[in-house]
């Protein structure tokens, strides 16, 4: 009996996790199933440059998963019941499939699983602020970014755009829309200081690029609503904005908390330093819908830069428990922050392990070219999953229940 195991989501996490598994172990002995709503991989990390008119390079999941044994579900989670390790899925396509019901409503699906790995992510946080929702612009995915690109694509000369968010999303955001539209008045309202958390050198360079870019920064500004036209900040004063680009952080999606899984007060699932649930070890969990510390004992953030490695540990834990090799115990750590400034500057911001700053940054266009690579480079590495030498390994032993197969050796 194959071992059965489920792969929710395929972003960066989801996809490697996926990848590293087939390389990692026999495909006589596992089922992999990758679940995804879409049929092709989302460069999350471009999304600002999709939004101001960039094409992006197609890449189908039907490509960078062929010959690997790894099967694509084409389905929305709706539950997971990790007492029965069963998944609910409907049909990602509005079209009719087969057995739809009379009411036209998607039909559902249970999937059994034997090991989950909880890969769904994080999507958009209006943050409860009024107006967000009815009025703001988000780029947290594909279908925001589109409608962002299509509301910028029809502004007149001289229109007003706020990106409210002064984090690494927001900087990109801004930047990007004032390069490819210097026709436009972009300003930038954030919470703290412009870049407070960099070096004194990446400050300066920020600071630099802004105002070349003709960039309006408000400073230590909290907006505590959005109008169709305007955004309101907590002092009464009023900003115009015929687009609001609302950046202010993430939120994971509902389903875990709904589940019994063990989550953080924000819906993040608990894991230990495999990517293990603390409450459910047939449960992995990793990207931004896990809550995993690094050095010093650091919640890892919300990042690309965090959740890739997750996922190769969750990956190679999974193989080894299954087929009774040493577990991986490599720490997670940071080495530096990212960020493009629009197409021809960049910012890169070196960091100690636990992700603090340090003097040494690199800008400029060379900063730029860097950042470029650091995309194409986690870009490639998800479009080719099982690319360099496989290392797989036979399960130990096939149980009467493929489920056993996890317990016995934990």
């Amino acid at each position: 009996m194959q071992h059965r195991i489920i792969v929710l989501g395929a972003g960066y996490t989801g996809a490697v996790a996926a990848g590293r598994l087939a390389r990692r172990l026999h495909r006589d002995d596992v089922a992999i199933t990758l679940v995804n709503a879409e049929p092709d991989f989302v460069e999350r990390v471009r999304m600002h440059q999709l939004a101001v008119g960039q094409d992006l390079t197609p890449r189908p999941f039907s490509e960078m998963f062929r010959d690997t044994g790894v099967v694509l579900k084409l389905a929305k989670v709706t539950a997971v019941d990790v007492d029965r390790r069963t998944v609910t899925v409907t049909a990602a396509s509005e079209r009719p499939v087969s057995g739809e019901p009379a009411s036209g409503e998607p039909a559902s699906e249970e999937l059994e699983y034997d090991t989950l790995v909880y890969a769904l992510g994080s999507g958009w946080n209006d943050g409860g602020v009024p107006g967000v929702a009815e009025h703001a612009h988000e780029i947290a995915g594909r279908p925001g970014a589109l409608r962002l690109r299509e509301r910028l694509a029809g502004l007149d000369a001289g229109q007003p755009v706020v990106v409210v968010g002064g984090g690494l999303t927001g900087l990109e955001a801004v930047t990007e829309i004032a390069e490819a539209r210097p026709d436009l008045d972009v300003a930038l309202a954030a919470g703290g200081g412009l870049g407070d958390w960099l070096s004194p050198r990446g400050r300066r360079h920020l600071r630099k690029v802004t105002d070349r870019l003709g960039i309006t920064v408000h400073e230590h500004t909290e907006v505590t609503s959005v109008a169709a036209d305007h955004v309101t900040v907590a002092d009464g004063t009023s900003i115009p904005a015929a687009v609001t680009v609302w950046t202010t952080g993430f939120a994971v999606h509902p389903i875990a908390r709904a589940s019994a899984l063990e989550v953080t007060d924000t819906g993040r699932i608990l894991v230990d330093g495999t990517m293990r649930s603390l409450s459910h070890p047939d449960v992995y969990a990793v990207g931004d819908a896990a809550l995993a510390t690094g050095p010093g004992g650091k919640p890892l953030r919300m990042s690309c830069a965090s959740g890739v490695p997750m996922a190769w540990q969750a990956a190679d834990a999974i193989a080894a428990r299954l087929t009774g090799g040493k577990l991986p115990k490599v720490s997670i750590r940071y080495f530096n922050q990212c960020v493009s400034l629009g197409r021809g500057e960049g910012l890169i911001q070196y960091v100690t392990a636990d992700d603090r700053a340090v003097d040494a940054a690199l800008t400029g266009r060379l900063a730029a070219r860097y950042k470029e690579l650091v995309c194409k480079g986690a870009a490639w590495g998800v479009a080719h999953p099982v690319l360099g030498p496989a290392r797989r390994r036979r399960v130990v032993q096939a149980p009467a229940s493929a489920h056993a197969s996890v317990e016995a050796a934990a």
